[in-house]
């Protein structure tokens, strides 16, 4: 029964994992042919590529992207993860599936600027419905993953390298405009990405360097219902002895933790910075990761 269980439980995962990559490619596939190629925006990645050719040969976007990509894929057989590989051949299938069904939508809009922006968010929320299902859209990844391991750059560096050729192409081949509607497509699909996989609830994150550590600390966990962790710190000018009093709040929490710190040692050195993401109790669970 224990073995029965965890197996349900992993094919569930998986259920869930390729029902993600199925939503978020038909976010990405929609976008695309509805607002993205009518208004001759390029993609980046081999996305983008598929685009370019379809807007030189009249090539069909869904098996350019399919064809461009089965190289790549042979190639990270014996380089990329397992898992990786099979989620991103999934992933680059059905966006082919996709984008060939829908490719006689009719365009939502014929002003670029409000394309490049509209499509911006919806393939932003596609591909990160995609990545949180651990799922890829293949193609200049792998590639990238390749180089990283031969030259001395970085994946980073490398994905921003190829989708710069590809925008200058576009810019050489179109129009200087087309790139700039391009560049401000990708920012903002890229800034999507990172909300719907990080969440729009920022926390803080607090250090107190204090004198009352224990006073703090009760303090916050009576009136906030937050843990602290107490961990020791020695002052490098002084060579003082003292405590550091840390925790995790979210945004609407920061006055009152200011507040308390105030109220129980206001000689103390507080810092507080941004936390994208937390997963713990009283936060985020893993479920999606």
């Amino acid at each position: 029964m224990h073995w029965r269980g965890i197996r349900d439980y992993f094919t569930f995962q998986l259920l869930k994992h390729f029902v993600g990559i199925i939503i978020g490619s038909t976010i990405v596939g929609v976008s695309l042919n509805t607002l993205i190629i009518p208004n001759q925006i390029a993609d980046g990645g081999v996305t983008g590529i598929a685009i370019i050719l379809h807007y030189l040969f009249n090539w069909p976007v869904g098996w350019a992207v399919l064809l461009l990509n089965l190289p790549l894929f042979i190639l990270g057989l014996r380089t990329v993860g397992r898992d990786f590989l099979i989620f991103s051949i999934a992933g680059v299938g059905i966006l082919s599936a996709i984008l060939s069904m829908t490719a006689n939508l009719p365009a939502l809009t014929h002003d670029i600027l409000l394309a490049a922006i509209s499509g911006g968010v919806l393939t932003g929320i596609g591909m990160g419905i995609i990545f949180r299902s651990r799922g890829s859209l293949g193609g200049t990844d792998i590639l990238a993953v390749l180089f990283a391991r031969t030259t001395s750059f970085s994946v980073g560096q490398i994905l921003l390298g190829i989708d710069a050729v590809i925008f200058l192409g576009v810019a050489i081949m179109f129009r200087p405009e087309m790139a700039m509607y391009a560049m401000i497509y990708m920012f903002i699909c890229t800034r999507v990405v990172d909300l719907v996989q990080v969440g729009l609830s920022h926390s803080k994150s607090v250090m107190v360097v204090t004198t009352h550590p224990q006073r703090i600390a009760d303090e916050i966990m009576a009136k906030l219902e937050r843990g602290v962790t107490l961990f020791e710190a020695t002052g490098a000018f002084s060579g003082e002895a003292k405590k550091v009093v840390y925790c995790v709040i979210n945004r609407a929490e920061l006055s009152q933790i200011k507040e308390i710190v105030r109220e129980q040692d206001p000689q103390a050195f507080v810092a507080i910075s941004e936390v994208p993401e937390v997963v713990g109790e009283g936060f985020s669970t893993w479920k999606g990761h």
